[in-house]
């Protein structure tokens, strides 16, 4: 086929997957595709263009972005919350402009970017940032199917804005992923795709599946336009994906009552909105009223509030965790509610249950915490027919059938069993996930399966597994198992922290686990230590360490420990005692998502050169190192007068 042809073909399908949700073949059909392709422009490089599909391919690893000044600022928008806020805004542009129009369009949920062009040719992607300055992720923008590397017309320069998003469809397969490698799932696809977009290595960026919508142009040379349709159909034509404006309004009721059907649609469009903006359409207008230092003047966001159905709670199940704590779940009758069908929502504990008076039978109204996880807010009592039945805590493990016990100042029940079925196959997820052990391959599918066929009873049974038997388990194979089995070996040799953070230990944390191992040293000073010992321990405390002592103190727990010791686990802290560094003495608290680092790798730097970190925010602290999105944890040092530094200020220390 010819080369060009061929491109054509490629361009096609991405269009049809990418913008269209109606793929025509296969994903496997599509590599193929690309794959030739990739190896005609190999053999022909003269032939490469800037448009190629292959130009989108990931791979590229960078240290560190770089900074984007926004010539034109990538400004926020006024949130609104009532038809009444919606009307006083459009009264005010009415005053001024009696002739003036409005656009209503969806608000999606994601991350803001500029993308630029020179004479139609994809040059720099950079996200929003402070408003101000962004950060340059053009490598990373490339990996996007949805982002044109070519548009349909040679304009010398156009910057527009956009919002890259995750699909649901992508939100899930990735979260799928995750689990099956005992990784902690996304909380949402608006981190999803923050973080996606953000990484260093650019392949990651391409397996995320994100997309994009263009809403803006920031500026253009060449090109103009008198209305904001306008400018929007524009880009369209110019091979952009935008969300089209059908329509304008001569009345800013019309324009919310347009607001309203987006709400009531947005379960539908396979990717989340957290709103709708109201626009004026004319450009000239907008010139007049201007804006705010961070805010245009003609534009709102209207946030819808979370969406509520009711349904019927058919049971309450309990199911045991992790750590032996029963939470108990209602079973509800199927609902559709934002976008998803839910049947069941959590019910915490047994407060819970009784504060709410939630019956099995009830007639409930639920909602998604933060458009994400299902929650029962309130009970229709005069709904109720007498047929209702209370619910009854059970006295013993409904897994095990062992005691239970709820401690003293605690709301859960927790199963004292530490051996519990239930209780197994999460620690060994545990001790396998990526901050623990770190076992990669072993997600929770094999563990199951490993448990099920009984060729493991506890964690250390892991090193003593038969490669043939392993080899023999479904959707595993010869060469997977060999891997597993290398990547289990290895794990023998991690530092005493990530063993210590994998036994699982109440109130055991990551940092925790690495200040006891970085202290103690040895597991074996650990449990001969006393609890006044382990408690002295910078931010340990005496709840973590009764915790420690309890742990130490079950039969089957130090039987588990000596089996690993025979099996040759490393019980020794590997990493060196820092005795000075630029950061020797200091506390650190972190908060809000750094640009190019993550928390984990900001606290290793901290350690490595001496430093602490804290989890809190007090007259102790000596630094707190913000991030996009700080908390109350910014406002305490600021009203503590704790000085307060970026991720530019803490990489110059470091020189």
């Amino acid at each position: 086929m010819d080369i060009h042809k061929l491109r054509a073909l490629i361009n096609h399908h991405s269009d049809l997957y990418y913008n269209m949700d109606a793929s025509e073949i296969s994903d496997y059909e599509y590599d193929k595709l690309m794959n030739t392709l990739k190896e005609m422009e190999k053999a022909n490089p003269s032939l490469i263009t800037p448009d190629s599909p292959t130009m989108r391919v990931g791979g590229k690893v960078s240290d560190k972005f770089q900074s984007v000044e926004h010539i034109v600022p990538m400004l926020s928008l006024n949130d609104v919350f009532t038809e009444g806020e919606v009307l006083e805004f459009g009264a005010k542009i009415k005053a001024q402009f009696p002739d003036a129009q409005f656009t209503a369009e969806q608000k999606i949920d994601g991350l803001s970017v500029s993308l630029e062009y020179r004479d139609g040719v994809f040059v720099r992607g950079s996200t929003r940032g402070d408003g101000s300055v962004g950060e340059d992720v053009t490598e990373n923008l490339k990996t996007i199917r949805s982002v044109p590397l070519l548009l349909t017309q040679k304009i010398p320069y156009i910057e527009v804005r956009g919002e890259v998003f995750m699909p649901h469809k992508a939100f899930e397969s990735l979260n799928a992923l995750c689990e099956d490698r005992g990784k902690p799932p996304f909380k949402n696809p608006r981190n999803a795709a923050a973080g996606s977009l953000r990484q260093l290595d650019s392949s990651v960026t391409a397996s995320r599946r994100l997309d994009i919508f263009i809403f803006n142009v920031q500026q253009a040379d060449g090109v103009s336009f008198s209305t904001h349709k306008e400018s929007i159909d524009f880009l369209a034509a110019l091979g952009f994906k935008t969300i089209a404006i059908d329509e304008v309004f001569s009345s800013i009721e019309d324009a919310y009552a347009a607001v309203l059907r987006i709400g009531e649609n947005r379960g539908a469009f396979g990717y989340d909105i957290d709103g709708a903006v109201i626009k004026l359409n004319s450009l000239s207008q907008r010139a007049v009223i201007g804006q705010t230092s961070k805010c245009p003047r003609w534009a709102v966001a209207f946030k819808y509030p979370p969406e509520e159905k009711e349904t019927t709670v058919t049971d309450i199940e309990i199911q045991v965790g992790r750590t032996g704590v029963l939470t108990p779940r209602a079973v509800l009758q199927s609902v559709r509610l934002s976008g998803t069908t839910v049947s069941a929502a959590t019910l915490h504990n047994e407060d819970f249950i009784r504060d709410k008076d939630i019956r099995i039978g009830d007639r409930v109204i639920v909602r998604k915490a933060g458009d994400i996880i299902p929650e029962v807010i309130r009970v229709s009592v005069n709904k109720r027919t007498g047929s209702e039945q209370k619910f009854v805590f059970p006295p013993l493990c409904p897994v095990c059938g062992s005691r239970i016990v709820r401690e003293d100042g605690e709301a859960a029940r927790r199963c004292v069993n530490s051996e519990c079925p239930a209780q197994l196959a999460r620690n060994i997820i545990h001790f396998a996930s990526r901050d623990a052990m770190d076992i990669e391959g072993l997600g929770p599918a094999i563990i199951n399966q490993l448990l099920d066929k009984s060729l493991i009873k506890s964690v250390s049974d892991l090193y003593c597994l038969d490669a043939e038997k392993v080899a023999a388990l479904d959707k595993l194979g010869e060469k997977s198992a060999d891997n597993l089995m290398r990547a289990i070996e290895r794990s023998k040799g991690n530092d005493l922290s990530r063993l210590l953070f994998a036994l699982g230990i109440r109130h055991v944390g990551v940092k925790a686990a690495k200040q006891l191992a970085g202290t103690l040293r040895t597991l074996d000073n650990i449990i001969s230590a006393s609890e006044e010992e382990i408690s002295a321990i910078y931010d340990m405390g005496n709840i973590t360490a009764r915790a420690v002592k309890d742990y130490f103190a079950q039969e089957s727990n130090l039987k588990n420990i000596e089996n690993l010791r025979r099996f040759g686990v490393n019980f020794t802290c590997l990493t060196q005692e820092a005795q000075g560094g630029i950061f020797f003495g200091k506390t650190f608290v972190l908060t809000g998502a750094l640009p190019t680092m993550s928390r984990a790798e900001a606290t290793e730097l901290i350690e490595k050169n001496g430093g602490k970190t804290s989890a809190s925010v007090s007259k102790k602290t000596d630094f707190v190192l913000s991030g996009e999105a700080s908390g109350s944890k910014l406002d305490k040092a600021i009203s503590l007068g704790i000085r307060i530094i970026d991720e530019n200020e803490f990489l110059s220390f470091l020189g």
